[in-house]
C-alpha cells in the first residue's frame, strides 16, 4: 500500500481508502447489508494496509454504523480510523448534536470517532450550522476526546466551499465529489489546490462518478481513446490514477461492492503516486471527460439524497437505467430493465412534482423534468 500526506497532520494516510455507503446489500434493500460478505471486504482491505474507513447517520438506511462495529471487532478497529458524519439537516440545536453524536459512538461501539465530518455542507445549512456556533461545541468534544479531528463534507459551488473554510481556522480535513469528470463542479480543482493550501486534508468522494467511470468497456468513443495510451490501464484505474497524480489529494474513498473490486482498488493504490502521469495522458483524459460529456444527459451520482421519495419514485435507479441507455445507445435493453425489474411502483410515472427530492440533490437535478423525459422513452414501445 501507498501511503500519502494529510494537510497539517502528522499522520500518513494509505492512499485508498474504503466508503461504507455502497456495501453489497440482498434482495435489492440497501438497508439488508450482506454482513459476511462487506466484512471480508472490509478486512481484505484493511489487512491490505488501508488505514481509513468512513460511514454516515444515513448510509444504508443507517445500518451502516452498526454493521461498521461488528466488522472492526477482533481488533480491526485498532487498524484503521474511523471517519463518521453528522446528519446536519436534523439539526436544529446543539442538544441535537450531543444526541446524535452519543448514538453514532454507540452504533459504532467506539469511545472516539477519528475523523468527524458535519455531513453535506452547503451554504445556507452552514450558515445555520454557524450560528449554532456548531465549531464551538466541536472544539468542546475534541477536548473531550469523543472526537479527534473535525472537517466537512461538502456539495454546492466553489464560492460557498472557499466561504466555509475561510469561517473557520480549525479544519483539520474536508471531503469533496472530485473526480475527472468533475474539475469544474462543486469544489473543483480550485477547491482541492484552495484546501490543500490552507492545509487540510482532502478527502475524495465520487472518483468513478458513483462507478460511472469504472464501466468496462467504456463506451465506444472512450474506448477509442483509452486504446491510443502507451501504458494500458482499466477505465477504474484511469480515474484512479488520475486523482493520485495529484499531490494534494490525501486519500481516495471508494465505495465497493464486490470483493473483486476490493481487490483491484487495492492493486491500483499499490501503483499509486504523486506527478506519475505524462503531458500526453493528461491530455488523454481530457479527451475522455470531452467524450463522456458529449454522452451522459443526466449528472447523478445515485448518492440518494434524493431519497426517500414520498410517493416512492426510485429516482437513481431510473437515472441509471436511462443514462445508460443513452450511453451504450442500448434503449431496448433499458426499456426491458425498466418494465421487468423496477416494481411499478417505483416508477417515474408515479412523481407527484412536489420537488422535495430537488431540495436534497447535491448535483442540482432538475429530477422532476428529468423523471418525465426518461418514464416517456423507457415505456415507449
Amino acid at each position: 500500500m501507498q501511503y500519502r500526506t494529510f494537510g497539517k497532520l502528522d499522520w500518513q494516510p494509505s492512499a485508498l481508502g474504503f466508503g461504507a455507503m455502497r456495501l453489497p446489500i440482498l434482495n435489492e434493500d440497501s438497508g439488508q447489508i450482506n454482513e459476511p460478505l462487506a466484512t471480508a471486504m472490509i478486512r481484505y482491505a484493511i489487512d491490505q494496509g488501508v488505514t481509513y474507513v468512513d460511514t454516515a447517520w444515513p448510509y444504508h438506511k443507517g445500518t451502516s454504523e452498526p454493521f461498521l462495529a461488528k466488522a472492526l471487532a477482533d481488533g480491526y478497529r485498532a487498524k484503521v480510523k474511523l471517519a463518521t458524519k453528522m446528519p446536519t439537516w436534523l439539526i436544529k440545536s446543539l442538544d441535537d448534536c450531543d444526541s446524535y453524536l452519543d448514538q453514532q459512538l454507540e452504533r459504532l461501539q467506539t469511545d472516539t470517532i477519528d475523523f468527524y465530518l458535519l455531513h453535506a455542507l452547503h451554504a445556507e445549512r452552514w450558515h445555520a450550522l454557524r450560528d449554532l456556533n456548531v465549531t464551538a461545541w466541536a472544539e468542546k468534544q475534541i477536548a473531550s476526546g469523543k472526537i479527534r479531528h473535525i472537517g466537512f463534507s461538502f456539495h454546492d459551488r466553489y464560492e460557498a466551499f472557499q466561504e466555509i473554510i475561510d469561517d473557520y481556522d480549525g479544519w483539520d480535513f474536508c471531503q469533496i465529489q472530485y473526480n475527472f469528470m468533475d474539475v469544474n463542479e462543486q469544489a473543483g480543482t480550485k477547491g482541492l489546490h484552495y484546501a490543500a493550501d490552507k492545509g487540510l486534508g482532502v478527502v475524495i468522494m465520487e472518483p468513478l462518478r458513483g462507478g460511472k467511470l469504472a464501466k468496462n468497456p467504456p463506451p465506444p468513443a472512450v474506448a477509442a481513446l483509452w486504446e491510443q495510451a502507451s501504458v494500458k490501464r482499466t477505465p477504474a484505474d484511469w480515474a484512479l490514477q488520475w486523482l493520485w497524480n495529484q499531490p494534494e489529494v490525501s486519500l481516495i474513498l471508494s465505495g465497493m461492492s464486490t470483493l473483486q473490486q476490493v481487490e483491484e482498488n487495492v492493486a491500483s493504490a499499490e501503483r499509486s503516486s504523486s506527478g506519475s502521469f505524462s503531458a500526453e495522458e493528461l491530455a488523454l483524459v481530457d479527451k475522455a471527460r470531452a467524450a463522456y460529456q458529449s454522452l451522459v444527459p443526466i449528472p447523478c451520482t445515485a448518492c440518494e439524497y434524493c431519497l426517500p421519495c414520498p410517493q416512492g419514485v426510485a429516482i437513481p435507479r431510473i437515472f441509471g437505467v436511462y443514462n445508460e441507455a443513452i450511453m451504450y445507445d442500448d434503449v431496448k435493453g433499458a426499456r426491458d430493465t425498466y418494465l421487468n425489474w423496477l416494481d411499478a411502483k417505483e416508477r417515474a410515472d408515479l412523481c407527484v412534482e412536489c420537488r422535495q427530492c430537488e431540495e436534497q440533490c447535491p448535483q442540482a437535478i432538475e429530477i422532476t423534468d428529468w423523471l418525465k423525459k426518461a418514464h416517456a422513452m423507457l415505456m415507449a414501445s
